[in-house]
């Protein structure tokens, strides 16, 4: 038996979403698939319970608040394709799913948009409660024009305006997280009638350019009074934000070349930020067609080809650029495009052909194959380890089959990924920040948000003070 050098464990995150078509469109229509019962509760609990049975570290659901932009002219075409809508809240599910699961971390993304910052507290806050410290939040600032429109917003706001806008909602959110409440705030002494010592219970008075908020946070502090954050952007700001905010950060790179050299960009900002390089974990968006011989393999990557739909995944591409791509030949070249939608995706396109015009028949097929690994488990983990010494820590596992996807991983891939301690075969004890740190259940001392944390939260206040320059 082959014997591997020591190395740490690869971090796993399923990454889901609440609606019949995610990445991979078309797959809802395999016979065995059950992304059409997405309106059921019943089929996510099994999803969580069979993860958590995995040792998953992270359920994780994407969102959106909006329409995926515009395909030939309007939405016709994402209605009748399932593309991202309709679409349910994951808040409300992850509520179901803390009763369901015990370890799993239950993460989701929010838009800033979306939600005022002291509602939005008290939500997270009260689900850090109920899952027993669980919780994470994927910090999003929303490429899509329908979702700002949706919120009262003129279109999609200017890109270095809606980090700014960010900058201002987390500084809200962490004074309502880590001051609002110390941490011996609470005595509930029955004897004595007393719940909480309201000295030790703060008034907030945040006042910025959008937010005016007296406090107190309604909520008592949870397990890690702030939710693991996350956070996915990949544009020059994007990066800057996540280096000074995010404690584990998503990228979707056609190849460990590209993850290396996004990896390495994603921790220098850490550093810049005051921060470790490990303070930021690194996650990579990867799909897998797992098969127990080269024949198997082929026989799946010729159903996995049959099923999708490329209209669609050019549709989703487009609707995350804020360009309608709609009616276009596929092999129209698609270079000189310029948006203010998801800068970091237009940037890795050009990145897809050698004079940077790539076709649109090249960029679907990138979305769809450039994050897949197809192999035996042998080989898949082979190159998973390329991954891992490209600097990626965790990986976050695409599916286009439900549950389907994630039984195959977890029997075809995961005995070898722990043969060779790529990963866990228990859970550690703690809150999800604990579980993946190890260095306990609230944000570090260099973190920002750590600055938050005083019994007099007006002397934090201004911490970021010029960030978004």
């Amino acid at each position: 038996m082959a014997t591997f050098a020591t190395r740490p464990r690869l971090l796993l995150s399923a990454f889901v979403m609440n609606t019949p078509n995610h990445i991979l469109g078309g797959h809802w229509r395999q016979p065995e698939a059950q992304q059409h019962r997405f309106n059921e509760l019943a089929l996510w609990q099994d999803v969580a319970r069979t993860l958590e049975d995995a040792k998953f570290d992270a359920l994780f659901f994407a969102d959106v608040a909006g329409l995926y932009g515009e395909y030939d002219g309007g939405h016709d075409a994402h209605v009748r394709k399932g593309l991202q809508v309709p679409a349910n809240d994951p808040l409300v599910l992850l509520s179901a799913l803390t009763a369901s699961t015990s370890e799993i971390g239950l993460a989701l993304t929010s838009s800033i948009i979306q939600n005022h910052p002291f509602q939005f507290a008290r939500q997270l806050s009260t689900l850090d409660h109920l899952s027993g410290g669980r919780v994470g939040w994927n910090v999003v600032t929303s490429v899509l024009d329908n979702a700002h429109r949706n919120f009262g917003g003129a279109g999609l706001a200017d890109h270095e305006d809606r980090y700014t806008w960010a900058e201002e909602y987390l500084e809200a959110a962490y004074a309502l997280w880590e001051g609002s409440w110390e941490d011996d705030a609470v005595a509930a002494d029955k004897s004595a009638g007393l719940y909480a010592d309201p000295a030790k219970v703060h008034r907030i008075h945040h006042a910025g350019p959008r937010y005016s908020i007296e406090g107190p946070h309604l909520v008592e502090p949870s397990p890690q009074r702030t939710p693991f954050l996350f956070q996915a952007g990949s544009s020059d700001r994007g990066r800057r934000f996540a280096g000074q905010h995010a404690e584990a950060t998503f990228i979707f790179a056609p190849g460990p070349e590209h993850a290396r050299r996004n990896a390495t960009k994603f921790r220098q900002q850490a550093v810049a930020a005051g921060r470790s390089p490990e303070d930021l974990k690194v996650f990579a968006g990867l799909s897998f067609l797992v098969g127990s011989t080269e024949a198997e393999v082929q026989r799946k990557q010729a159903e996995f080809d049959e099923w999708l739909d490329l209209d669609y995944v050019v549709a989703h591409i487009g609707g995350g650029l804020g360009v309608d791509l709609g009616g276009l030949d596929l092999d129209t070249p698609v270079g000189d495009l310029q948006t203010e939608g998801n800068q970091g995706h237009l940037d890795t396109i050009r990145r897809l052909a050698p004079d940077g015009r790539p076709t649109l028949r090249q960029i679907a097929r990138a979305r769809a194959y450039g994050q897949q690994i197809a192999g035996t488990p042998e080989q898949i983990a082979d190159t998973l380890e390329i991954w891992q010494d490209a600097g990626v820590d965790g990986i976050n596992v695409l599916n286009h089959v439900l549950p389907g996807s994630y039984v195959e991983f977890i029997e075809g891939l995961l005995p070898e990924l722990r043969r060779r301690g790529l990963a866990q075969s228990e859970y550690a004890p703690g809150t999800l920040r604990q579980k993946v740190f190890g260095q306990g259940d609230r944000l570090p001392a260099g973190h920002p948000g750590a600055a938050y944390r005083t019994s007099v939260p007006a002397a934090a206040r201004g911490a970021f003070a010029g960030a978004a320059q």
